[in-house]
């Protein structure tokens, strides 16, 4: 049960988290309302409908529990209405928010692939496509490269947020330390790498 809340919990705020970031994108864009609505929820959910999808937790949360559709909509919403204060946020700010839900989804992601008794290697899986997922699917309506593929140290950080979160479980920690501990990790990393531009090797 505990497990159970601490899941919910981190998927209805990074829900929130994504879902302002999946607006201010659409809006970059110059995409008109429903574009924005559509991104929103998108970004906000995406990740974590593939999980349930590929773990076999169907109907996805995102279908079955009103809240999630609920609050992305709310959250692009007043994203669209107070466009302006948003879009003069320092870069920064907007980038630790991405970071904060990064965090927040990798790791309970990979907490609910544990709930369904998913191997190790695949719950960490999980967890970063539960982080990345919706970002992905949002390059990909907005004609992009996703994100993934070219931020320092992205999809990378979610991998290692999930792989702490795993191997905290496999030690019997409980479930909101191993999950609190996964999303400081990979929070840590993400903004670690963007401060120091942390990058993978590349070929010359």
């Amino acid at each position: 049960m505990v497990r159970k809340h601490v899941v919910l919990a981190g998927d209805l705020a990074g829900t929130v988290v994504f879902a302002i970031e999946g607006a201010s994108a659409a809006i970059q864009a110059g995409l008109d309302l429903l574009g924005v609505l559509v991104l929103s929820f998108i970004v906000a959910l995406g990740g974590g409908v593939v999980r349930d999808v590929l773990i076999g937790a169907t109907p996805p949360n995102a279908i079955r529990d009103w809240r999630y559709p609920l609050l992305a909509f709310a959250a692009g919403l007043l994203t669209f209405a107070f466009h302006a204060p948003v879009a003069a946020a320092p870069p920064m700010l907007l980038i630790t928010l991405d970071a904060a839900g990064l965090a927040i989804f990798a790791a309970t992601g990979a907490e609910k692939a544990i709930d369904y008794a998913i191997t190790p290697l695949n719950a960490i899986l999980m967890g970063a496509v539960t982080g990345c997922g919706g970002g992905v699917i949002r390059d990909l309506l907005l004609t992009r490269t996703p994100l993934i593929l070219m931020a320092d140290i992205y999809a990378t950080a979610a991998l290692l947020g999930a792989a702490v979160v795993v191997v905290c479980r496999r030690l019997n920690w409980p479930p909101a330390v191993a999950t609190a501990l996964g999303c400081l990790v990979c929070f840590v990393v993400r903004m670690a790498a963007v401060q120091f531009h942390w990058q993978l090797p590349r070929v010359a």
